[in-house]
């Protein structure tokens, strides 16, 4: 039996790749609870520094598997509250996550696709990307993955792309704000890598720090966030003096 989502560790980087390629990596029950574990399982080892999500094949994640939603009718209320809930699941676990999630995406990241895209922390994008929710073409909402798009881009450009179904390409999206930067195609890995290695460098404990804080100040006023802000200042003391001596030893090497 194929396994729909490969699991690499690569040093502190634990790689989830998904492997339904003849699907486009269109996403079932399954690879949805599967992928819900495995962030989880990432994000409690200590010795994982960073997460990277990837699609295998044409295309990263055309979303939902729509065969599952031709058993899923009115009358199953159980099943179709099951199946919502997984998507909720989803985002709501990487916004929990503590780890850095990065998104290596390339060709097709449509509807649930583009949303899993927008949902991780940083998102490099092949620049043969196509990016969009074209779910109100065929007669749907693009729900659950609403609530993180509106978060990520203005209100304006957001409605656009979920009223209109339009895709875009890799430098619209990043002009958007869809995604966080642009790497040559086939390229995009690489580059998660990277970025993954770099983050993996610095202090697990400040890095998990800035995530959450980042997460909670950007939900909230400012007022509120400045609180928040405080508070985590005040939680620093324990790793303080060890950042501040790297901090240090890095300005030297700057004048030197």
């Amino acid at each position: 039996m194929t396994d729909h989502l490969l699991v690499d560790r690569q040093d502190s980087v634990t790689v989830l790749t998904l492997n339904r390629p003849d699907k486009l990596n269109a996403m079932d029950s399954a690879l949805y609870e599967r992928l819900i574990t495995e962030i989880k399982t990432a994000d409690e080892d200590p010795d994982v520094r960073a997460i990277i999500i990837r699609g295998n094949g044409r295309a990263f994640c055309t979303g939902a598997d729509v065969g599952e939603f031709e058993e899923l009718t009115p009358d199953q209320v159980e099943r179709v509250e099951q199946r919502a809930g997984l998507t909720y699941g989803l985002h709501q676990t990487m916004s929990l996550t503590a780890t850095p999630i990065i998104g290596a995406i390339h060709g097709y990241a449509v509807g649930g696709g583009c949303g899993l895209a927008v949902a991780c922390d940083i998102t490099i994008a092949s620049a043969n990307v196509q990016m969009g929710y074209p779910e109100i073409k065929h007669g749907l909402v693009a729900a659950v993955v609403m609530a993180n798009l509106t978060k990520q881009i203005g209100r304006k450009a957001g409605f656009d792309l979920v009223a209109s179904g339009r895709l875009v390409g890799a430098e619209e999206a990043q002009q958007m704000g869809l995604v966080t930067r642009v790497a040559e195609e086939g390229r995009e890995f690489d580059e998660a890598m990277r970025t993954a290695q770099d983050l993996a460098r610095r202090s697990p404990q400040a890095l998990q720090a800035t995530k959450r804080l980042y997460m909670d100040v950007a939900d909230v006023p400012l007022a509120e966030g400045l609180v928040l802000g405080r508070q985590a200042n005040e939680k620093m003391r324990a790793y303080r003096a060890e950042a501040l001596k790297t901090y240090k030893t890095s300005v030297k090497g700057l004048a030197g």
